[in-house]
């Protein structure tokens, strides 16, 4: 049976999970429901299109793609959906993550990608920036938010 969801989540490889683990932890700390794939942009892109349009059939309105080195996959979704998409710059190639990082956020006009920061900051920057998307639209997920801010100010 397939579930639905809020978010899809998406890494490119399976090297990818210990990072992309932080997104899908805070995302259900958040109460967001949400699936995390592995699926390449360059080993198996018709693959990755078909789980897009799949992830969107079961109510995904934001994806979160994880990617290193040469970081095709957040461009990749991008050109396969009009939903938000957000780029989590993988740390695997060169120092610090640099080329993933801008191979995401350099994306041509009408293919935005939103970038966070690089790591595991970034993987939960990009369930948090998810939870504010989807919160636009509806209320239900102000209250995880809210709870998250408040927690930040007992610390």
């Amino acid at each position: 049976m397939q579930t639905k969801l809020d978010v899809a989540v998406i890494m490119g490889s399976e090297s990818d999970r210990g990072i992309m683990e932080a997104t899908m932890a805070q995302l259900e700390d958040l109460g967001i429901s949400a699936e995390l794939k592995v699926s390449s942009a360059h080993r198996m892109p018709e693959a990755t299109r078909e789980y897009i349009a799949d992830a969107q059939r079961r109510g995904a309105k934001v994806f979160i793609a994880g990617a290193g080195m040469s970081a095709a996959l957040p461009g990749f979704v991008a050109s396969a959906t009009v939903l938000p998409v957000i780029g989590v710059p993988i740390p695997s190639g060169m120092p610090d993550g640099i080329d993933a990082l801008l191979s995401i956020v350099q994306m041509p006009p009408g293919v935005p990608v939103a970038t966070v920061a690089v790591g595991r900051a970034g993987a939960k920057n990009a369930a948090i920036l998810a939870a504010e998307i989807l919160a636009l639209s509806d209320e239900k997920f102000i209250g995880g938010l809210q709870r998250l801010r408040d927690s930040w100010k007992k610390k």
